[in-house]
C-alpha cells in the first residue's frame, strides 16, 4: 500500500522508534537503573536488628547475660524481677535485661547464647490463670506446634530460673510458675537451681530470702563468674534543683495529664479525680468496726465499668509515717526541696514516678512506706546508722530470721519505725525532728529499696445499668492488733486504703468522731489514729466543699450469664456482697426494661437467683439490709437472700456457730437443681483462706449425693467441671 501522507508516514516512524526502544530497552536503561541492594527478609532465623520486640537484639546490643521476664499484675512480681536484676549485677558484675514479656516476641527464645540465662518472675492471677501481661508468653510456651527460630518446639540446652509469686490459699498455688518450669524442661531447657515460690499469705519475703541464696551459687557455678565481680553502685542520682518553675514539679500528681490538667483517657497510668458523691457508714452505731459505702461520680470523665469489675483507689501514706521517715532520714527541714531523679541505667531501673519532685511527695504519694519494712533492706541500710547499737540491731534484725519474724513482722514496723525503734526513739511520741535520730540514708537507697505505692482494689459494688454516673465502693476498715513482744507492745495497725477512704467519707460528712469506738483497755493514750492528705496535691482533690478520690477501673471477668433464664447463685459474707449487690441491680434494670416490654410476667421463665450472706449480726453488720426487700419485690420472688448470722440464735445443735456454707448445705436440693438440671452458675466472693474452701467442700458434698457418690470423687469431678466452663467464679482474697 503506498503511504498517503506525510501524517501517516509520521505516525509509521513514531511506530518503529517505539519498536526499538522496547527491544533495546535494557541495554538503553542499564545505567540508569539502581543497584539492587538485598533486603534482609524477616524470617525467624534474622537477628532483628532494629525490632523493638526482638530482645535477643537487645541483649547482645546491650552485652547483657541476663534476661528477665515478669509475669505482673499488681506489680509486685515487676518489683522482685528488678530485685534479681539489682542483686545479679551487685554479685557478680551480671548486667541484665529487664523485660515485660507482653513487649517482645518470643520465636527466638532459642537463639539466647549458651552463655546466658533467661529468668522468669511469674505471678498466678485469679485460679490459676496467668496475668494480662504474660498470656501470649504462656501460650507459646504450652502451644505444641508453637515454632522457634530452629522450626521446632525444643529448647535444647537453654538455662533458665524460676521464681513464683502465689498465694497458698487459693487452689493452684503458683501454677503459673510451675507450668513454665514443666513446659520449659519438656523441652530440654535446663534449670538452674530449684524453682522458687513465693507465698503471699504468709511471707513472700521470706520465702524469696529463703530461696535467693542456693539459687545464686547455682547461678554462679553454671554461668561461670564469682561473688565480688559486680560493686555497690547506686541506681539514681539524686539533685536538688535550686530553681525550677513551680508548676512543673509533681506534687503528687500521677501523670503529665494531671499536673497540666489536660484532658485524656483515664486509666491505671491517669487515675480519674472522682468526686464524691455520698459517703456513708454501713455498720450500726455502737458497733467495733466500721465499713464505708461511698459513691464516685464519673459522669464526664470517660470512665465505663461493668458489673463486677474492680476500682482503683490511689491512696497517699499517713501523714504521720511521712513525718516519721523524714524526720529519721534527717530530711524534715529540705521536705519541700524541689528533686530531680536520674537512672543511672534505665534499662535495669526506671525512675517509677514523675519527676521533678520534691523529698515529702515521694514519701507521701509515691512510694509504699506504710509497707512491713523488709528484711533484706535493713542489711543495706544498717551501714548508715548514726550509732555501733543502731547498726548491730539493724544488722541482727537482717541475719535473723526469728528475731526479725518476732520484732517486725509481729510488731508490723514500717521502715520509719524501725529506724526509730534501732536508735532508741520513742515510737509512741508524735515524730520530731528533736525526739527522731537522724540516720545518713542516701536518697537514692531509699527510692531503689522501696516499693512504688500502688492503688487499694475493691469489688465494685453496683451495676451501671442502675447508676450510669457513679461507682459505689463498699468497704471495710481495716484495723487490727499487733503481736507483743519485747521491743514493742501491742498496738493498733491501720490499713492504708480503707482507713483513707475512711478519712474521706469523715471530711465529705463533716465528722470529727473518732475512726472507731475504741474497745476497752486496748485504746492508749499516745495512740496515733491515721490522718491523710486527702485534699490531694495543690488541692486538686478539693472543690468547694466537695473531696475527689482518684481512681481507675480494672476488668474483670466475674460476670452473671447473659440468659436470665440461667439460675444463679452467690456466696458473699461480709463485704464479699459488693459485687452480688452490683448483680442483683443487673438483674433489676433487665427486669424493669422486660416488664415494661412484655408485661408483670415477663420474669416468669427466669432462673432463680439465690444469695447467700452472712456477718455477725443483723443488727449490727447486715450491709445493705434496707434495699434486698425492694430488689426481692421487683424480682418477682425470683430473687432470695439467705442469711446466716454467726453471733445471734440460731446456733448448731452442739452450740457452734451458722455461716454461708451451713446455709447452702440446708438448701442442697435447690442447689443441686440449678447447677445440674438448670445449668446454673456459682459465684464465690470474700475470704480465701477458710470461706472460699468451704463452700466448695460443701458443693462437693452437694453434688456428689446427687450423682449418687461420693464428695471427693463424683463432687470433685462436677466441681472441677464447673470451673473449667466458668461456671464456678471466685474472687476471693486473704
Amino acid at each position: 500500500m503506498a503511504i498517503s501522507s506525510s501524517s501517516d508516514a509520521a505516525i509509521l516512524g513514531l511506530g518503529v522508534v517505539l519498536a526499538a526502544l522496547y527491544l533495546f530497552k535494557d541495554q538503553i536503561f542499564a545505567a540508569a537503573k539502581p543497584k539492587s541492594v538485598a533486603v534482609p527478609s524477616a524470617s525467624k532465623g534474622a537477628n532483628g536488628h532494629g525490632n523493638p520486640r526482638d530482645f535477643v537484639a537487645k541483649m547482645k546490643e546491650g552485652k547483657k547475660r541476663l534476661v528477665i521476664f515478669y509475669g505482673s499484675q499488681t506489680g509486685t512480681a515487676e518489683e522482685y524481677a528488678i530485685r534479681i536484676a539489682k542483686e545479679a549485677k551487685s554479685k557478680f558484675g551480671l548486667t541484665s535485661l529487664v523485660c515485660d514479656p507482653e513487649e517482645y516476641d518470643f520465636e527466638n527464645l532459642d537463639q539466647v547464647p549458651e552463655d546466658c540465662a533467661v529468668i522468669f518472675v511469674m505471678a498466678t492471677y485469679g485460679e490459676g490463670e496467668p496475668t494480662d501481661n504474660s498470656v501470649t508468653l504462656m501460650e507459646n510456651l504450652k502451644d505444641k506446634s508453637f515454632e522457634f527460630s530452629n522450626g521446632e518446639h525444643k529448647l535444647e540446652g537453654l538455662k533458665y530460673v524460676v521464681f513464683g509469686l502465689g498465694n497458698r490459699t487459693y487452689e493452684h498455688y503458683n501454677a503459673i510458675a510451675r507450668i513454665v518450669d514443666q513446659e520449659l524442661t519438656e523441652m530440654g531447657a535446663v534449670r538452674i537451681g530449684e524453682r522458687g515460690e513465693g507465698d503471699d499469705d504468709r511471707s513472700m519475703e521470706e520465702d524469696y530470702l529463703a530461696w535467693k541464696d542456693a539459687m545464686w551459687d547455682a547461678l554462679a557455678k553454671d554461668m561461670n563468674v564469682e561473688e565480688g565481680q559486680g560493686g555497690d553502685t547506686p541506681d539514681f542520682v539524686v539533685t536538688v534543683l535550686d530553681e525550677h518553675p513551680e508548676e512543673k514539679v509533681y506534687l503528687g500528681e500521677l501523670s503529665a495529664r494531671a499536673l497540666t490538667k489536660t484532658k485524656g483517657i483515664h486509666d491505671a497510668k491517669n487515675p480519674y479525680p472522682a468526686p464524691i458523691a455520698v459517703a456513708r457508714e454501713l455498720f450500726e452505731k455502737g458497733a467495733d468496726r466500721n465499713c464505708v459505702h461511698i459513691e464516685l461520680n464519673i459522669e464526664g470523665s470517660g470512665i465505663t465499668y461493668q458489673h463486677g469489675d474492680h476500682v482503683g483507689v490511689w491512696p497517699s501514706n499517713p501523714l504521720t509515717e511521712v513525718d516519721r521517715l523524714l524526720c529519721a532520714l534527717g530530711l524534715f527541714d529540705k521536705k519541700d526541696a524541689v528533686i530531680g531523679i536520674e537512672s543511672l541505667d534505665p534499662a535495669l531501673a526506671k525512675v517509677p514516678f514523675p519527676v521533678p519532685t520534691t523529698y515529702a511527695t515521694v514519701l507521701r504519694h509515691y512510694i509504699d512506706i506504710s509497707a512491713l519494712a523488709g528484711r533484706q533492706i535493713l542489711g543495706v541500710l544498717s551501714k548508715f546508722a548514726p550509732s555501733p547499737a543502731a547498726e548491730a540491731f539493724l544488722k541482727n534484725l537482717n541475719t535473723n530470721k526469728e528475731e526479725y519474724a518476732k520484732v517486725v513482722a509481729d510488731g508490723c514496723l514500717k521502715l520509719g519505725e524501725v529506724l526509730q525503734l534501732a536508735a532508741g526513739n520513742d515510737l509512741k511520741a508524735t515524730p520530731t525532728t528533736a525526739n527522731t535520730t537522724p540516720w545518713s540514708i542516701p536518697f537514692d537507697i531509699v527510692i531503689s529499696n522501696i516499693p512504688r505505692l500502688q492503688p487499694r482494689y475493691y469489688s465494685i459494688s453496683s451495676s451501671p445499668k442502675l447508676h450510669p454516673g457513679s461507682i459505689h465502693v463498699t468497704a471495710v476498715v481495716l484495723r487490727y492488733q499487733s503481736v507483743h513482744n519485747p521491743h514493742v507492745p501491742e498496738r493498733w495497725i491501720y490499713g492504708i486504703g480503707s482507713n483513707f477512704l475512711m478519712n474521706v467519707k469523715l471530711a465529705h460528712n463533716s465528722e470529727d468522731e473518732p475512726l472507731i469506738s475504741e474497745p476497752s483497755g486496748l485504746g492508749e493514750p499516745g495512740v496515733i489514729t491515721p490522718n491523710y492528705s486527702i485534699e490531694g496535691p495543690r488541692g486538686a482533690h478539693k472543690e468547694g466543699k466537695t473531696y475527689k478520690v482518684p481512681v481507675h477501673v480494672r476488668r474483670s471477668t466475674f460476670r452473671l450469664p447473659t440468659n436470665p433464664k440461667t439460675p444463679v447463685i452467690m456466696v458473699g459474707p461480709g463485704t464479699g456482697v459488693a459485687p452480688f449487690r452490683g448483680f442483683v441491680q443487673e438483674r433489676v434494670a433487665l427486669a424493669r426494661r422486660s416488664i415494661d416490654k412484655n408485661g408483670p410476667d415477663a420474669l416468669a421463665d427466669w432462673g432463680r437467683i439465690s444469695l447467700f450472706y452472712g456477718c455477725r449480726k443483723s443488727t449490727e453488720d447486715f450491709l445493705y439490709q434496707d434495699e434486698w426487700p425492694q430488689y426481692e419485690s421487683e424480682l418477682k420472688g425470683k430473687f432470695k437472700i439467705h442469711c446466716a448470722f454467726s453471733r445471734e440464735p440460731p446456733y448448731k445443735p452442739d452450740g457452734g456457730k451458722i455461716y454461708v456454707q451451713d446455709l447452702i448445705w440446708e438448701d442442697r436440693k435447690n442447689i443441686a437443681d440449678m447447677i445440674l438440671t438448670g445449668k446454673g452458675y456459682v459465684y464465690v466472693c470474700g475470704d480465701a483462706k477458710a470461706m472460699s474452701k468451704q463452700v466448695e467442700e460443701t458443693l462437693c458434698r452437694i453434688l456428689g449425693e446427687a450423682k449418687g457418690g461420693t464428695a471427693e470423687v463424683e463432687g470433685a469431678a462436677e466441681v472441677k467441671l464447673l470451673k473449667e466452663r466458668s461456671r464456678l467464679m471466685l474472687d476471693v482474697w486473704s
